[in-house]
């Protein structure tokens, strides 16, 4: 079963989805001691989604024959978590959370999935803090040029307050079904058409609920995302990394898996087809 729960930090209340190994996730000394099946995983979700977008690959973790914790907290700044404190933080920031979070849960080592905006942070967690990391999973990750980082921060996650006849809930809508046309969303020509697949309605509809919770606040985790020099801090990683290639990712986050092999000590690559079934397969294999 997954349940939900907070942790208070210094900010305030972070949410996230847990699951609890077979014997309770604990061995028998409580959440934060290592239990038969392996450290405890984290899973980071990517922008501007919260903890609902991890459970279904948890649940597929489970049928992957994963049996261990799986922790999957909301962002600082979104979902049910708290905004975070700086105006404008870094993916140091939020992987320092992170860390107080498995610290206020009496957590020694992990493992590490991100997705997206959560790889970079899983990504700055490894290299920052590698005494408490087992093995990372990378799950679309890039660090962009200066010209595209710039012009992703100033018009990928805009400001958007309520609008008096709704238009902000029609914009969340189509802020998140254009993402899976375009990249960068908001350039709606056939030279940024992409082929991911579109999501299902109810997906989608979960999703832009998760964007407008967190209306004034979802654009932080983002803009930190874009920031991110992640080329810069792979060469600091020392734990295994497994880079996922899933068929259906951004193609500028797949050509990046090759410069992520020349800078990462102890790095290998899964090319997935499917869904979270065949991702959970090649994690649980490498976690194992």
């Amino acid at each position: 079963m997954i349940e939900r729960a907070f942790v208070t930090l210094s900010e305030g209340q972070m949410h996230l989805r847990r699951r609890h190994g077979g014997d309770g996730g604990d061995g028998g000394g409580g959440i934060g001691s290592r239990a038969a099946g392996g450290n405890p995983l984290l899973l980071f979700h990517a922008s501007p989604a919260s903890s609902w977008v991890m459970q279904s690959l948890m649940t597929a973790l489970v049928g992957a024959g994963l049996d261990r914790t799986m922790i999957a907290p909301d962002t600082l700044g979104n979902g049910d978590s708290v905004a975070p404190t700086p105006d404008m933080p870094d993916i140091a920031y939020f992987a320092d959370a992170k860390l107080r979070m498995i610290d206020t849960l009496g957590i020694d080592k992990v493992d590490l999935y991100g997705a997206h905006t959560g790889a970079r942070i899983a990504c700055e967690f490894a290299a920052a803090y590698p005494d408490r990391v087992g093995k990372v999973i990378l799950d679309g990750i890039t660090e962009y040029d200066d010209a595209t980082r710039q012009l992703v921060i100033e018009k990928y996650a805009p400001k958007v307050e309520p609008d008096e006849y709704g238009l902000h809930l029609l914009w969340a809508f189509n802020f998140v079904r254009d993402q899976h046309f375009f990249f960068p969303y908001f350039k709606r020509d056939p030279a940024h058409r992409l082929s991911v697949p579109l999501s299902d309605p109810a997906t989608l509809h979960r999703i832009t609920l998760d964007v407008l919770k967190a209306l004034d606040t979802y654009s932080k985790p983002y803009v930190a995302a874009f920031a991110y020099r992640a080329f810069t801090r792979m060469p600091a990683i020392e734990a295994p990394v497994l880079l996922l290639k899933p068929d259906t990712e951004l193609p500028v986050l797949n050509a990046a898996i090759d410069t992520a092999l020349g800078l990462i000590r102890d790095a290998r690559v899964a090319t997935i087809t499917g869904g979270d079934t065949a991702k959970a397969a090649a994690i649980a294999e490498f976690l194992a």
